[in-house]
């Protein structure tokens, strides 16, 4: 009784990680985020908001390169948002600079 209640344990346990979904909707538009705001010159326009999107993004692509696919897709959201601030932050300092 106990080796098939350690059994059923163990495959429950194996096949919650099989269920996990790959991040691949976040994982990319966290990719096209940091892209846009890299064809806006965030780089130098607002390098703080930049490098933290560019850190986030590299976690995240670790991360899933590693199947952690939860950590992979919490970078990846962190990733997003980084690179849209920097995008608003360098299109509006640009702005102001004409």
């Amino acid at each position: 009784m106990k080796n098939l209640l350690l059994s059923f344990l163990l495959i429950f346990l194996f096949s919650c990680g099989l269920a996990t979904i790959r991040p691949k909707e976040e994982m990319s538009l966290a990719a096209a985020a940091f892209l846009a705001a890299k064809e806006v010159n965030a780089a130098s326009m607002a390098p703080t908001l930049y490098r933290k999107a560019e850190t986030y993004l590299l976690k995240a692509k670790s991360s899933y390169r590693k199947k952690y696919f939860n950590k992979a897709k919490q970078y990846a959201i962190l990733c997003r948002k980084f690179s849209e601030k920097a995008e608003f932050t360098a299109i509006r300092k640009a702005a102001m600079e004409q």
